[in-house]
């Protein structure tokens, strides 16, 4: 992938009398690629690179923080960055088949967020991978690396943990639908004098890294949230007001 300046430099040479194969070993094009440009300078539509608003010189804001607050959320919940063949990578959400609005707004913020404004859908055993393609998503989630989320240190960048206080529903949202559930959960009562049923809703997040849980659990404290840690790896919330918060801006996956 060459950019422009080096298109029309090495056409510049060309149009000076020069041959092919010397304006190639000058600038290190392939005459094949030199002969093409003559008949069509601009790249195929998909050869273009996209613009990031991380990559410039000067990091501009992204234009929906919301649905990336989202995304982010879903990424270091069931996503994964890998590189691609040659050059670019793969952002994938794993997402069950059972929840087909999930797998709706999950293809949505990818769209919101990937410069090409593209997804796509690959169907697996149970459930479907939410698929986008760009030379981007290592600066848009610095948080890739090699290995487990959980066997490495996972922090926000100062320009993340920004756009999670500004929006910390999306956020929470994004880890409930990649690794979190509300279920109904029941118990029994005294109620004159005979043992009644009583069920009640909760909200449960489960992840390996602890350093996630501490983002989910520190978002949920901005927001007025009541939670406790069942375990080394769940985070509880079910008190009445808590639940309730949560079913305004959350929700049952669906």
């Amino acid at each position: 992938m060459y950019d422009m300046g080096t298109r029309k430099r090495a056409l510049a040479l060309v149009a000076q009398g020069r041959s092919l194969n010397s304006v190639s070993k000058e600038t290190g094009v392939s005459r094949m690629a030199i002969r093409s440009w003559q008949s069509r300078i601009d790249p195929l539509p998909r050869m273009q690179r996209h613009p990031c608003a991380r990559c410039g010189p000067v990091p501009e804001p992204l234009a929906d923080e919301a649905a990336y607050s989202y995304l982010l959320g879903l990424y270091l919940g069931d996503g994964c960055i890998s590189a691609g063949m040659r050059t670019g990578y793969f952002l994938r959400i794993a997402c069950a088949n059972a929840w087909p609005g999930l797998i709706d707004d999950c293809a949505t913020a990818i769209e919101a967020i990937n410069p090409s404004k593209k997804s796509a859908r690959v169907q697996a055993v149970g459930c479907v991978s939410v698929v986008g393609y760009s030379h981007h998503w290592p600066c848009l989630f610095p948080q890739h690396g090699p290995g487990k989320k959980h066997d490495r240190k996972i922090a926000l960048e100062p320009w993340q943990q920004e756009i999670v206080d500004a929006h910390p529903w999306e956020f929470i949202r994004g880890l409930i639908h990649s690794d979190g559930c509300r279920i109904t959960n029941w118990t029994t009562r005294l109620v004159a004098g005979g043992q009644r049923r009583y069920e009640y809703p909760r909200y449960f997040f489960t992840n390996l890294s602890g350093d996630i849980i501490t983002l989910f659990t520190d978002t949920l404290d901005r927001v007025g949230v009541e939670w406790r840690q069942a375990n080394h790896r769940n985070i509880s919330i079910a008190r009445k007001a808590s639940v309730a918060l949560m079913d305004t801006h959350v929700g049952p996956k669906y």
